[in-house]
C-alpha cells in the first residue's frame, strides 16, 4: 500500500495562501500582507487524502477546520439499518469541518471522492486569530452562513420539487460552483456516482438514472458517463425552478 505523502513543513508552506490560486475562495479579500503570513503560519500541514479514505468520521472530537485545496469530497451519515445518507458535496475552495463547531464533534464523515488535498487550520488557534482580525472573523461567518444557506435549500429541495426538478437543480448548482472556481464553459465531470446523487437528492438510483436519460432526450444534457454538457442552460434552469 501506498502511504501518505508527508506533511509539508512550516517554511515549505510560507507565500502558499498568498500564490494560491483559491484564495479569494477561502480568505477575505482585503486581508494585509502580515495577517496572511500570521494566517499561513497556523496551517500547520497540508493532509493527502486517497480516494474512499476518511478526512474525518461522525462522531470523532473535532479540532480543525479543513480548507480543500484540490479534489472532492461527500459528507453523509450512517443510519440504524446501514445504510448511507450522503448530507453534501465538497470541492476545492471550500471549506469541511464546520459541523463540528457547536458540539466539538463531528456530526458527519468526509469522504475523498477522488485523491485530495486539505489544508489544515487548528480551529482554537484559527478561532484566537480571528478574533483579532475582523476580516477573518467575517469570513468565517460568511462560510457557516453559506452552509446554512445551503441546507435550507436542500430541504427545500427534497420538500417541494419533483425528481427531474431536482436532479436540475443539483447539476446548475453544481455548475455554478465550478464557474466560481474558474471553469469556462458547460461541461464538467461528476465525482459522484447516481447512487450518492440519489442518496442526496432523496431519490432511488433508478431514479436517477431515469432522469438522467430523459433531459438527454429532451436536448437539455448530453450525457456520457460522468461527462455532462448543458446544451440547454435556461430551460434546465426553467426545470429546476418548477417553471416547465
Amino acid at each position: 500500500m501506498t502511504s501518505n505523502p508527508p506533511p509539508l513543513q512550516i517554511h515549505a508552506l510560507k507565500a502558499a495562501c498568498a500564490t494560491c490560486s483559491l484564495r479569494e475562495l477561502c480568505l477575505p479579500m482585503d486581508l494585509s500582507e502580515d495577517e496572511i503570513d500570521r494566517l499561513e503560519d497556523l496551517i500547520g500541514q497540508r493532509r493527502w487524502i486517497r480516494q474512499g479514505q476518511e478526512l474525518f468520521g461522525a462522531g470523532e472530537s473535532f479540532h480543525a477546520l479543513y480548507a480543500v485545496r484540490s479534489g472532492f469530497f461527500k459528507t453523509c451519515v450512517g443510519s440504524e439499518d446501514g445504510r448511507e445518507q450522503v448530507t453534501g458535496f465538497q470541492m476545492a475552495g471550500e471549506l469541511l469541518g464546520l459541523d463540528g463547531i457547536g458540539s466539538g464533534r463531528h456530526e458527519v464523515s468526509a469522504v475523498a471522492l477522488e485523491d485530495s488535498q486539505v489544508c489544515v487550520m487548528p480551529f482554537d488557534e484559527l478561532e484566537e486569530m480571528a478574533a483579532g482580525m475582523p476580516h477573518l472573523q467575517r469570513s468565517l461567518h460568511r462560510f457557516l452562513s453559506r452552509e446554512i444557506v445551503r441546507d435550507h435549500g436542500t430541504l427545500l429541495m427534497l420538500g417541494s420539487l419533483r425528481a427531474d426538478e431536482r436532479v436540475a437543480a443539483f447539476l446548475l448548482g453544481l455548475l455554478r460552483r465550478l464557474q466560481r472556481r474558474g471553469q469556462r464553459g458547460d461541461e464538467f465531470v461528476l465525482r459522484m456516482s447516481r447512487e450518492e446523487i440519489g442518496s442526496y437528492l432523496g431519490l432511488k438510483i433508478e431514479t436517477v438514472s431515469r432522469v438522467f436519460g430523459r433531459l438527454q432526450a429532451e436536448g437539455l444534457l448530453e450525457v456520457k458517463l460522468k461527462q455532462i454538457r448543458v446544451l440547454e442552460g435556461e430551460r434546465l434552469r426553467q426545470l429546476a425552478e418548477g417553471c416547465s
